[in-house]
C-alpha cells in the first residue's frame, strides 16, 4: 500500500485529502502539533484520522528541527510522497521532497510560491504581468519606495506572509498608508504553529477589472491549466472574500487568457509538480495581471465546487501527483456549483443565523461559528460564521440563488 506524508491536516482541504487518499488505498501518515491537533483539529477530522491514518507530532516552528525528524520519519516508513494542506508549510514540502526524491516543486524557488516579496521579484524577472511592486521594513522606506517606484495612490498594502487577506487594505493616502502597515506588520508569527515570517510589507499598484481564480495542475513539468471560476470580494478599504461560483461566466478568448497567464506564472516559481492556486485580474482591455500564487490546493471549499461542477477531484489529483501517478483531468460534469460565506455585521458575540431558506439549490449549510461564540469585525476571511454551498444548471442560476440567500439570511451579534 502507497504511504503519504500529510503536513498539516488542519484547514478545510485536510478532510478532502484524507478521503481522497482513502478511495485510492494509500496509507497517510498525518503530521501535526499535538496543541494544535487537541485545539484547532475539529472532532469530524479527529474521527477521519483516527480511522484511516496515522498521527504524528512535530515542532514546525523549528523548520531545520522539523526537516531532519521529517526526514528520518519519511526513510524509515518507507514513505511515496509528501503533500502540505496548510500553504505555510508548502516550502518545507518542497526541501523534504527534493531530500527523499520524491516528487515535487523546485525547492529552490519554493518560497516564491509563499512569500509576496519574493514572488514579486520572481514575476519580474520573468516579464508576468502582475502589479507594480515595493517592499519596505519601515514606513518611511515605503514613502520613500513608492515615490522611486512611480505608484501613485490608491496602493494595495499587505504582509509579505499572511494569508486570507489578513491585513490586506486598498490605501488612498500617506495617512492610510502608515496605518496599513502598521497592521500588515503586526503579527509576524503564523497561528496556531507560531511559524516566524517576514517582516517586510509589499505595497503593490491597484489594479483595476475582474478578479478571477484558476488552479493548473502540473505532472513532471507538464502544466494544464482547469477552468477559471469567479472570486467574489468585498469593496472599500478591505478586500475579503465572500464567495465563488464555478465556472465563471466567460467567453472562449478570455478564458484562454487567463489560462494561459496562470500557466506562465506557474513556470516562473518553479511548480512542476502539483496543483498550484492562482487568483489573477482581467482588465477592460482583455490582457491580466497575476495577483498572486499558491503551491497548494485552493480554500474556500472550492474542492468540493469543483467535483459537484465538473466532476474533477482536485484533492485525488493531488494525492496521485505526490505519489508519481498519472492523474485524469477530464470533466465528467457540466454544471456549476458556488460558495457564499455568511460574516457578521460587526464584532461581538454571535446570538444567531436565520434565514436560510429551502432553495432547490442549496446542497449544504453550515455555521463554523456556534451561538455563544466570539465573532470578528469583517475585513478578512477569519470573521465568517458559516457558508451555504449551492448547486445548479449554470453559473448565472448560482448567482441568482445566491444573492437571494445573502439577501434573507440575518447573522444577529450582540
Amino acid at each position: 500500500m502507497p504511504k503519504l506524508l500529510l503536513l498539516e491536516a488542519m484547514g478545510n482541504t485536510g478532510e478532502y485529502v484524507l478521503d481522497a487518499a482513502r478511495d485510492l488505498g494509500v496509507e497517510v501518515i498525518v503530521v501535526t502539533h499535538e496543541d494544535v491537533y487537541e485545539d484547532w483539529y475539529s472532532p469530524e477530522l479527529k474521527a477521519k484520522i483516527g480511522h484511516y491514518a496515522k498521527l504524528v507530532f512535530t515542532d514546525f516552528s523549528d523548520s531545520e528541527g522539523a526537516l531532519r525528524q521529517l526526514e528520518e520519519l519519511a526513510r524509515t516508513e518507507e514513505v511515496d510522497g509528501v503533500v502540505a494542506c496548510w500553504e505555510f508549510l508548502t516550502p518545507l514540502v518542497a526541501r523534504l521532497a527534493a531530500d527523499l526524491g520524491l516528487p515535487g516543486n523546485d525547492s529552490s524557488r519554493a518560497l516564491s510560491c509563499r512569500n509576496k516579496r519574493i514572488m514579486a521579484r520572481a514575476f519580474a524577472e520573468s516579464g508576468i504581468p502582475a502589479p507594480a511592486t515595493v517592499a519596505a521594513r519601515t514606513v518611511e522606506e515605503a514613502y520613500g519606495l513608492v515615490r522611486a517606484a512611480g505608484l501613485a495612490y490608491p496602493v494595495v498594502v499587505k504582509p509579505s506572509e499572511q494569508s486570507g487577506s489578513w491585513g490586506v487594505s486598498v490605501v488612498h493616502s500617506d495617512e492610510e498608508l502608515a496605518a496599513a502597515f502598521a497592521t500588515a506588520q503586526s503579527h509576524l508569527f503564523q497561528d496556531p504553529h507560531g511559524i516566524p515570517l517576514d517582516a517586510h510589507v509589499v505595497i503593490q499598484e491597484y489594479v483595476g477589472g475582474v478578479e478571477f481564480s484558476i488552479e493548473v495542475v502540473v505532472v513532471r513539468g507538464v502544466a494544464t491549466p482547469l477552468i477559471p471560476y469567479d472570486k467574489f470580494t468585498t469593496g472599500g478599504a478591505k478586500r475579503a472574500e465572500f464567495g465563488h461560483t464555478v465556472p465563471a461566466e466567460l467567453d472562449e478568448a478570455s478564458v484562454r487568457t487567463l489560462q494561459q497567464a496562470a500557466v506562465a506564472a506557474v513556470r516562473a516559481l518553479g511548480v512542476t509538480n502539483g496543483v498550484a492556486h492562482t487568483e489573477l485580474k482581467l482588465l477592460a482591455d482583455g490582457t491580466t495581471r497575476i495577483i498572486e500564487l499558491g503551491a497548494r490546493l485552493p480554500g474556500d471549499h472550492v474542492v468540493a465546487l469543483m467535483r459537484q461542477a465538473r466532476g474533477i477531484d482536485e484533492a485525488r489529483i493531488y494525492v496521485q501527483i505526490a505519489l508519481g501517478l498519472e492523474p485524469s483531468l477530464t470533466p465528467t460534469a457540466d454544471t456549476a456549483a458556488g460558495i457564499r460565506f455568511l460574516t457578521p455585521p460587526r464584532g461581538g458575540t454571535l446570538r444567531s443565523v436565520s434565514g436560510i431558506g429551502e432553495s432547490g439549490a442549496v446542497v449544504r449549510s453550515r455555521l463554523t461559528v456556534e451561538p455563544g461564540g466570539q465573532v470578528r469585525a469583517p475585513g478578512d476571511n477569519d470573521s465568517r460564521v458559516g457558508y451555504v454551498i449551492l448547486h445548479a444548471d449554470t453559473a448565472a442560476e448560482v448567482n441568482v440563488a445566491a444573492a437571494q440567500v445573502l439577501a434573507d439570511v440575518t447573522v444577529e451579534v450582540v
